[in-house]
């Protein structure tokens, strides 16, 4: 006997409106986020985009907002470089105005130091004795995590 495929539950655009308040609320979304969570919940394209208007209309969808707020937990959270949290955002759709802005509110000398830090920190992992081939496995492993390479390798001369 074969189980039953469960099915979904279709709702109405009043019910989707109310969960799409509280899925913005919870956390900062970006349009293509909530899109396809009123997508999931059985949602026509004409009431999807009617909600998004409104949701953005009253501010519970903010691009700019959503930007800064994942590049800046990418950064504080996992150490991501500056290249990593572009080709994230990009991957987001969001515009090249919304992510150049939300590089620009990273600190430079935050940056600076977190790039040092992982350096210093990274360097206690690697067991090579090689300095060069130490060197170079340091920069690969922080290239990586999307920092700009010539950073990356200044620092690690200047150590």
């Amino acid at each position: 006997m074969m189980e039953e495929e469960k099915r979904k539950k279709i709702y109405s655009p009043q019910e989707a409106l109310k969960r799409a308040y509280k899925f913005c609320a919870y956390q900062e979304r970006n349009q293509q986020e909530v899109r396809d969570k009123l997508y999931d919940l059985g949602l026509h394209k004409q009431d999807v985009e009617q909600i998004l208007a409104q949701l953005i209309s009253e501010g519970f969808i903010n691009e700019e907002r959503f930007a800064i707020a994942y590049a800046g937990g990418k950064f504080r959270i996992k150490h991501w470089g500056k290249i990593k949290i572009r080709v994230a955002l990009k991957q987001k759709n969001i515009s090249e105005y919304c992510i150049n802005k939300a590089l620009k509110e990273i600190n430079n000398r935050d940056y600076q130091k977190t790039l040092e830090k992982s350096i210093a920190d990274y360097s206690k992992k690697v067991t090579e004795k090689n300095p060069l081939k130490k060197n170079y496995k340091i920069a690969q492993y922080l290239i990586s995590k999307g920092f700009e390479p010539d950073l990356v390798w200044e620092i690690l001369r200047g150590v």
